[in-house]
């Protein structure tokens, strides 16, 4: 072919994508591209400026909103308003500014200012919602409805884009100010002794999350202490105040009406937002140069698939410590903090991650191997961090290690290790006031562990020495308390292979137990490693492809030159599920275990690392 093309059958492939965007100031907006719809768009203006004193709540921003919108393909100007000043001296408010997308597509009307306070008053001002009336600052009235709110839908729309503001009261009861209009209702009017509450907005969740706009501002009392304030209207309304007490300002970006008040509280701004479906169509006819344009682009239609993950990190290493000949005492040592856990489902709803959303092809996974615990020598070391585990976007962080002495750099991790008793402050200042090493390091949402466990303030001047636990998943580690060392905090049950297993568990601190006989604690569920228990025991590791923390480990007795014995921290693990019309291959053979759960779906489970496959079945 001449031009060296692709040419297929005609037949129209779609595969639509929606985009919203949000404009909380003045922008430029165009459209993908000229196939691109515009189902629904929102449009608020900023809300008007509260009066001074006895004056009216200013009225919200117009609101508006429209479906299936006509909209060219070209660059269109967006405005959004400003909201009004609120007045601080006499009669200084000012109104909302208008919201627009272009000329020709939506206007929404800037809110009404609120009526002033002073002689007669004066009427709220209209606009998208009207802004509320302000009181009779003569004195010497018959206590009756004076002003009036100003007119809301100003100029009008249909459906309307806001309501009027509420009427006002004279001097002659308190001063009471009238209440801003909102897109939901009308604004309050003032009584004798009360005044005027904010017209209530309306809600949206055209962003993705329900949001109420366009309240009215409250009314604001000339007496400074008589007489009860209306409530702000929903949707960012400005609270009202007194003579002597400021006005709320509009929330920004829902079009608020400010509140009355000494001064008045400004208009909130407004917004405009825009939902876009853009249509991903191929007609089954391309140039090979269109298809690379396309590639590169990310506008060629690929396939997806929702997958589940459990990834898990090394646990880190346990700390190692052993009977001091010098002054014939046991000395401790913190357990490791299990791996980072992150996981997309089948455990703790509150650890539950979103799923990922993966083409077909091929994958790197990693998994992490467990620290290794405190050296043999000299006679006190921190155990190593665990190895960071990670596939795709994920990654958990490996464990930190359990503390003996020295530098406390090595006990932050995906969870913390914990530390011992000293009588050098200094040897806690990286985790903190005698706290155990930070666990969700560095962070990520749902938290990817937990701290380990704390020192208790009697063991902080040294002797009878005791080690904290590691952190674990769903707990932090326990706290060493004297002559009892610290349990590791508590892994997160998952049954993302079928069976409830639980991963992540800390490492067991171990400490001198009153100083002959040592205590220690256990390793939390998850594969975390108890302590040191007997003078001839290791400490446990934390279990393989599980990210559990090592315990930690000391000697009852023996020469400076005997170590003590702490536990490695276990390998992680990955593991991948996915629906049944998916194939998961996996290299090399001895990392990758591949399965299909009673239910259907497929599931792919890594010890080691090695490489992902995702195809059909």
């Amino acid at each position: 072919m001449a031009n060296g093309g692709i040419i297929g059958p005609i037949k129209v492939v779609c595969s639509p994508a929606t985009k919203t965007t949000t404009f909380t100031a003045s922008g430029t907006f165009q459209k993908q591209n000229c196939t691109s719809t515009i189902p629904e768009i929102m449009v608020v203006a900023g809300g008007g400026g509260g009066g001074l004193a006895g004056s009216g709540g200013g009225g919200a921003g117009g609101y508006r909103t429209g479906t299936c919108v006509s909209m060219p393909n070209a660059a269109l100007t967006i405005t959004v308003g400003a909201g009004g000043s609120g007045s601080c001296s006499g009669n200084n408010n000012t109104n909302g500014a208008d919201s627009i997308i272009s000329a020709s597509v939506m206007t929404s009307t800037g809110g009404g200012k609120g009526g002033y306070y002073g002689g007669g008053g004066s009427n709220g001002t209209a606009g998208g919602s009207g802004g509320g009336a302000g009181s009779d600052g003569a004195g010497g009235g018959t206590g009756s409805a004076l002003n009036c709110g100003g007119a809301g839908n100003t100029p009008p729309t249909s459906p309307s884009q806001g309501n009027p503001g509420g009427r006002a009261w004279d001097r002659g009861f308190y001063g009471a100010g009238g209440g801003g209009g909102g897109s939901g209702a009308t604004g309050g009017s003032s009584t004798s002794t009360a005044t005027g509450a904010g017209g209530n907005g309306t809600a949206n969740d055209i962003t993705g999350s329900s949001v109420t706009y366009a309240g009215g501002g409250a009314g604001a009392m000339a007496n400074n202490s008589n007489g009860t304030i209306g409530s702000a209207g929903s949707g960012g309304g400005g609270s009202g105040g007194r003579t002597c007490t400021a006005g709320g300002n509009g929330t920004d970006n829902t079009g608020g009406g400010g509140g009355a008040g000494g001064p008045g509280g400004n208009g909130g701004p407004g917004i405009v937002v825009i939902k876009e479906t853009i249509p991903k169509c191929a007609s089954g006819r391309w140039t090979l140069n269109e298809h690379y344009t396309s590639v590169k682009d990310s506008k060629w239609i690929a396939r997806t698939e929702s997958i589940n993950y459990l990834v898990v990190a090394g646990g880190g290493g346990g700390g190692t410590n052993q009977y001091h000949a010098a002054d014939n005492q046991i000395r401790a040592a913190g357990g490791g903090g299990a791996g980072g856990y992150r996981a997309s489902g089948f455990g703790p709803s509150p650890l539950q991650g979103t799923t990922l959303s993966l083409s077909l092809g091929s994958y790197t996974v990693t998994v992490g191997g467990g620290g290794n615990a405190g050296a043999s020598s000299p006679y006190a070391n921190t155990g190593s961090t665990g190895n960071d585990s990670s596939f795709s976007t994920i990654t958990s962080t490996g464990g930190g290690g359990g503390w003996a002495n020295g530098s406390a750099s090595n006990l932050a991790g995906g969870s913390g290790g914990g530390i011992v008793s000293s009588d050098n402050e200094s040897d806690f200042s990286p985790g903190g006031n005698y706290s155990g090493g930070y666990g969700n390091t560095p962070p990520t949402s749902p938290a990817q562990g937990n701290p380990g466990g704390p020192i208790h303030p009697d063991l902080r001047d040294g002797y009878p020495y005791d080690g904290s636990g590691g952190g674990g998943a769903t707990a932090a580690g326990g706290q060493a308390t004297s002559g009892s060392a610290g349990a590791g905090g508590a892994g997160a049950p998952n049954t993302i292979l079928g069976p409830d297993t639980s991963y992540a568990g800390g490492g067991g601190g171990v400490g001198a137990g009153g100083g002959t006989s040592p205590s220690h604690g256990d390793g939390g569920a998850g594969g975390g490693g108890d302590g040191t228990t007997d003078a001839s025991t290791p400490a446990q590791a934390g279990t393989d492809n599980t990210g559990g923390g090592g315990g930690g480990g000391n000697k009852i007795s023996g020469s400076p030159s005997t170590p003590g014995l702490g536990g490695n921290g276990g390998s992680g693990i990955v593991v991948v599920r996915g629906p049944s019309a998916l194939a998961f291959t996996g290299s090399p053979c001895c990392a990758f275990t591949a399965s299909t759960h009673p239910g259907g779906d497929k599931i792919g489970k890594f010890t080691a690392s090695g490489t992902l496959t995702i195809g059909e079945a």
